[in-house]
């Protein structure tokens, strides 16, 4: 019999990962984060990552698990979120696969495309482009020639635009739509999912609060940490978005003010893409949540109508 997985998704400042600690601690279940950036140590209060104790009290797979200065691919995450399954399930725990990266949910839950084999010239030649130019007139080639692909990934997702581009120029097609085409039916796993879903309004008050909470809390200084390690962050950590805007900031390129606006506005144009993503899913239970919903409530609601079949 296939593994159960019960995913909790949404965008970003949508009140997943709370929802999804309340539903562990009260069902003795264990969390497999699905998301890109809290997998690196030390980018924690960028990566809103669960505190220390938090940690401690439930189990999390997939936190904590590369070194800032280490590139982490798809490929690699689903290699270690498939281990974790195998070893919460050998446990007899219910699994929640918590979390908002669009990839990482499509591949551990239908399957990892991979398409054609990197080719190094292209991807030389595009990382020269983005590091003389920036990344965003590559995001406006991939608009031009993968407009789908385009609206999923951000800006800041320099490995993501590159790959597109790759093979869009090795294929002569969109990676999305190939993507499409990839038989769907192929996961191993039983996926389940629930989906938190907020007006825009709330989910950019959201996002701001949270935003000034993460300068709040030392941003700042945490970047300054990072950057000053003998080694040098990886081009995705350094892209993360917050990371990225206060690199900028200590750079002296920006004002602090003025890299605080731009992660508030990536952060609401990395919620659209996120918004735009999850409508495939159809078939998933969508919660709408009022500003003044609270996760206890939540949970009971959820607990009331699906507990059974969380029970160990």
């Amino acid at each position: 019999m296939a593994a159960k997985l019960t995913f909790i998704v949404g965008c970003t400042a949508s009140g997943k990962a709370s929802l999804g600690r309340e539903i562990a601690r009260r069902t003795g279940g264990e969390i497999i984060s699905i998301d890109s950036m809290k997998v690196y140590r030390r980018m924690n209060i960028g990566t809103a990552k669960p505190s220390a104790s938090i940690l401690e009290e439930i189990p999390h797979h997939l936190v904590n698990v590369v070194e800032p200065s280490e590139e982490f691919s798809v490929a690699r995450y689903v290699e270690q979120a498939e281990r974790a399954i195998a070893e919460i399930e050998a446990r007899g725990k219910p699994i929640f696969v918590v979390g908002g990266t669009p990839l990482y949910v499509k591949a551990l839950s239908e399957g990892l495309f991979k398409g054609p084999g990197a080719n190094e010239e292209i991807r030389a030649r595009l990382g020269a482009i983005a590091e003389r130019d920036g990344n965003t007139g590559l995001h406006e080639q991939l608009e031009k020639v993968d407009p789908v692909s385009a609206a999923r990934i951000h800006r800041n997702d320099l490995r993501r635009i590159v790959r597109a581009l790759e093979v869009h120029e090795l294929t002569g097609k969109a990676i999305s739509g190939l993507q499409e085409q990839w038989d769907r039916d192929r996961t191993k796993y039983d996926c389940d999912f629930i989906g938190l879903r907020r007006d825009k309004e709330d989910a950019s008050h959201r996002i701001n609060d949270r935003v000034r909470k993460m300068i709040a809390d030392g941003l700042v200084e945490e970047v300054k940490s990072l950057v000053a390690e003998p080694i040098s962050m990886s081009t995705a950590a350094k892209q993360a978005l917050g990371y990225a805007e206060v690199i900028a900031h200590l750079r002296g390129e920006m004002e602090l003010a003025d890299a605080v606006e731009m992660i508030k506005i990536g952060t609401r144009q990395l919620a659209k893409s996120q918004r735009t993503w999850f409508k495939r899913f159809a078939t998933a239970e969508w919660i709408d949540l009022t500003p003044d919903a609270t996760v206890e409530v939540v949970a009971d609601d959820l607990m009331t109508r699906r507990g059974s079949q969380w029970s160990m």
